[in-house]
């Protein structure tokens, strides 16, 4: 994994009209755990992000394995302060070129369009960049913000998976989208639109 921004301006990957996209580091474990904290009620039942700083250092190693890749969604505009976060996982290249994307927004974000922006961006960096064709989302059922979240960036329903995953202690029903690099219209992807999604899960 190459996480060298040497060729972007500025210390970001890409940058939409309010939102800009970074690399996780190890430094960014205190405002990344007070954010999650800040946001208990708007995760729950659908993520369970650090919320302490040794969980955050083990989840930080674990993006950096090569089949996974996380994003922070900052605003330039509030000093860069982190909106939210996407992470891509379980990332296979050659024919396949597919990972699964999960993301959420933190409490003083959500509500305000940057989650749109940012995972758009997310979208366009993993078609350029990392080189992938396709990405999914699985999300459950009762989860309608971020249903209507991957509805506006363009993701198509593509089936139902009954006791998906473990969450919060439980099998979970989840519905599958996904994206193609073809399907990206031009222009911008999702800048700027209300209603954001608190977390794919």
């Amino acid at each position: 994994m190459d996480h060298d921004t040497d060729q972007h301006p500025g210390p970001y990957l890409a940058r939409g009209t309010r939102t800009a996209l970074r690399h996780f580091t190890a430094a960014d474990g205190e405002e990344f755990t007070t954010h999650v904290r800040a946001s208990r009620a708007l995760h729950h039942p659908w993520l369970a992000p650090p919320a302490d700083e040794e969980t955050y250092r083990a989840y930080f190693a674990n993006l950096q394995e090569p089949a996974r890749e996380g994003f922070l969604v900052c605003e330039p505009a509030a000093d860069g302060r982190i909106a939210g976060y996407v992470t891509i996982n379980n990332i296979v290249h050659g024919a396949f070129r597919c990972g699964a994307v999960g993301y959420g927004a933190f409490a003083h974000a959500a509500g305000r369009g940057l989650m749109s922006e940012g995972l758009g961006l997310v979208v366009r960096y993993a078609f350029g960049p990392l080189g992938l064709h396709r990405l999914e989302a699985n999300i459950q059922p009762d989860n309608a913000p971020s249903l209507a979240l991957v509805r506006r960036l363009g993701f198509r329903l593509e089936g139902f998976s009954p006791d998906f995953l473990l969450v919060d202690g439980d099998w979970r029903d989840h519905e599958r989208w996904a994206i193609t690099a073809e399907m990206v219209p031009p222009g911008d992807l999702g800048a700027g639109q209300a209603g954001d999604s608190p977390a794919a899960g």
